[in-house]
């Protein structure tokens, strides 16, 4: 018998139309198959009336692969970016809420700056820091913290930009869906510039 193989992230854009439930019709469709969403962040885009969406998804590459697929099938969906397929850039923001005495308060301090982290609230028995970075130096930095006693965390979950210009990118990285999402602002568009006419 076969050991299986062990679950891998991986790191997926998904650009959408901002319209109601979209995020809930996305995250339905993992929920209902079986995928394991890790993280999700959400945020606007340079084009007005667009998202992006980026997920963390834990799983095989043919689980990601089908995952990919199904999300393409969703009404306003405009684009699928699969981060694995290429050099990417990726951050993510942290906050950690540290309990801290009259002994240890330089040398936390002292790592929190190793990391490059700031103060962001003071209290009489706990410092919080803000941290910014790549997932492997988040995850360094809460475990320097934790022999002092951790209080709270609140981590954003990643987001990502593929690496170069869009230009320099590579076809297949973007997975084009099979959607219609831009046609109704295309039809929109066509009625205006018909109105104008008359």
């Amino acid at each position: 018998m076969t050991a299986e193989h062990p679950s891998q992230d991986h790191l997926i854009s998904v650009l959408v139309r901002d319209e109601p439930r979209v995020l809930t019709r996305i995250t339905e469709l993992f929920g209902r198959r079986g995928y394991n969403i890790k993280s999700l962040s959400v945020g606007a885009t340079e084009a007005p009336g667009v998202s992006r969406m980026t997920f963390v998804v834990g799983g095989s590459k043919g689980i990601v692969e089908q995952a990919i697929r199904q999300v393409e099938k969703l009404h306003d969906i405009i684009k699928v970016i699969d981060h694995g397929l290429e050099k990417f850039v990726d951050r993510e923001l942290v906050l950690v809420k540290v309990r801290i005495t009259p002994e240890t308060r330089v040398e936390v301090r002292q790592i929190a700056e190793d990391f490059r982290a700031r103060i962001v609230d003071v209290g009489r028995h706990a410092l919080t820091f803000e941290a910014t970075g790549d997932e492997g130096k988040i995850t360094a930095f809460i475990e320097q913290m934790r022999p002092f006693g951790i209080i709270e965390t609140m981590r954003t979950g990643r987001v990502a930009l593929t690496r170069g210009s869009n230009a320099d990118i590579p076809s297949h990285v973007y997975h084009d869906g099979q959607t219609q999402a831009l046609e109704p602002q295309a039809r929109e568009q066509q009625a205006r510039e018909v109105g104008n006419l008359f």
